[in-house]
């Protein structure tokens, strides 16, 4: 089925167009047309699907159909999408902007927890659109009555499951309950337990249900390696293992945010490039560290399951977990983030003998026992030694730039003021170029960090002076 036989607004075909779509995931082919339809929706599939345009484009469509010409001065809330966490929420108000750039005076807003409220506050005084946020925060501003639902259609809730699991299920009944009787609502989630389907008898009116299998020629290729090692060798172990297999780009799990930040600190203090993301983090710190860890200056990211929902970054290598989960779901999510694209991921564990019915269970669910090895003996192995072994610098710096998407920045401004006549580099120096609302980031090659450092300050981009800092 392709993007041109929906029955969309020519707006949304023409962006559909431009940005190279031509047929549609299987999740997007059952869920659209229902969505147009105004049909209640529970949608199973996983991950990296197209879930976002699944819903996302006939939300636009109804928006552009319902307000027409009126849609830049009538700012209210014609539709909710809920995340479990601030990532999501920024990777799927960053999809429906790029889906409705087309659409005239479109204004979403993000609403999650961790964030300073005051600016959300006056954003919802102009009023938005769209509001994407996470239960917490949403509620929050329906107690205060900062957030108007009256005239909600369509309501989302995305990776449900994972919001359940995170024990939001009362903040998210209490949002239903606010909302219009006569509303749309859409769940979406990776898998089915009871209290979904709970939810929907509650609160969706004769739903249809999506299911979307994953075809047996796509299941990731990855190597899984279990190595059973002594609790108090495990941090050699990492070292070890970081050493005998060299990556751009590695994912560190751990279950507790003290053994994030312990373990970070160490691999930092030996010299490797690291970062950590755990729930405590404040927002601008969280997108720091991801923008540092998408565009390569930083090559290692230790992270709790929580803070690490939403993240999708290209090339992933390898995926440690330091911890083993206590649900083998858990395990396959955090696995599922190396071997894409037809490339081969590896996934090393860490556990001790005690942890074997950890390991049962996973190999239970996934179908396929994983290999077992025993760490070589590192009790007498120097810490200092193991981490020299291990140190592979990034290959990048990034670079904060004090403009974003509100001061009219694109990333081909960006690039322009690099690679033009008073920057005079390489486009094969630029990295990764990341647009917020009142910043951006840009990676830049780590040879030429200190030139492009320096032509950023002393020149302008689109004809105006931006602070230009280097991204600690």
């Amino acid at each position: 089925m392709e993007f041109k036989s929906l029955p969309l607004s020519p707006s949304l075909l023409q962006v559909v167009a431009e940005l190279g779509f031509e047929k549609l995931t299987p999740i997007q082919a059952q869920s659209i047309p229902l969505l147009l339809k105004g049909k209640d929706v529970i949608g199973q599939s996983k991950t990296g699907s197209g879930k976002t345009a699944a819903f996302g484009l006939p939300i636009l469509n109804q928006l552009e159909k319902r307000l027409g010409s009126e849609l830049p001065r009538r700012r209210e809330t014609r539709a909710l999408i809920l995340c479990p966490t601030r990532e999501l929420c920024t990777q799927v108000a960053r999809e429906l902007r790029k889906l409705g750039r087309r659409v005239a005076g479109l204004q979403v807003l993000i609403l999650s927890g961790g964030q300073p409220i005051f600016p959300q506050l006056q954003a919802l005084e102009k009023g938005a659109h769209i509001a994407v946020g996470t239960p917490g925060r949403v509620l929050d501003h329906l107690t205060r009555g900062t957030l108007d639902l009256s005239n909600a259609t369509t309501v989302v809730l995305d990776e449900a499951d994972r919001m359940l699991d995170m024990g939001f299920q009362e903040d998210m009944e209490r949002i239903l309950r606010a909302l219009p009787k006569t509303r749309q609502l859409a769940l979406f989630s990776a898998t089915f337990p009871r209290t979904i389907e709970a939810m929907s008898r509650n609160y969706q009116k004769e739903p249809v249900r999506v299911t979307i299998e994953e075809p047996e020629e796509r299941t990731p290729d990855i190597r899984q390696i279990f190595y059973e090692t002594a609790a108090e060798t495990k941090l050699k172990g990492v070292l070890w293992l970081l050493r005998q297999h060299p990556s751009e780009s590695a994912i560190i799990f751990c279950n507790f945010k003290a053994s994030v930040t312990e373990l970070a600190r160490t691999l930092r203090e030996g010299g490797l490039s690291a970062g950590e993301l755990h729930g405590d983090l404040e927002q601008a710190d969280r997108d720091r560290v991801m923008a540092k860890f998408r565009n390569q200056s930083t090559r290692i990211l230790v992270a709790t399951d929580v803070a690490a929902r939403g993240i999708d970054v290209a090339d992933l290598d390898l995926v440690i977990n330091y911890e083993l989960p206590a649900q083998p779901e858990v395990y396959v999510h955090r696995i599922g983030r190396t071997g894409r694209a037809g490339k081969r991921g590896l996934a090393i564990s860490l556990g001790t003998s005690r942890e074997k019915s950890k390991l049962e269970r996973i190999e239970s669910l996934t179908g396929s026992p994983l290999s077992r090895k025993t760490l070589a003996p590192l009790a007498n192995a120097e810490i200092d030694t193991l981490s020299q072994g291990a140190r592979n610098d990034a290959r990048m710096e990034t670079l904060y730039i004090s403009g974003g998407r509100k001061d009219k920045l694109r990333p081909g401004d960006i690039l322009g003021a690099l690679t033009g006549e008073a920057g005079g580099l390489q486009g094969s120096d630029i990295g990764k170029i990341e647009i917020h609302d009142r910043f951006a980031y840009v990676a830049v090659a780590k040879s030429v960090a200190r030139v492009a450092l320096t032509r950023l300050r002393n020149g302008r981009i689109k004809g105006r002076k931006f602070r230009i800092e280097p991204v600690a």
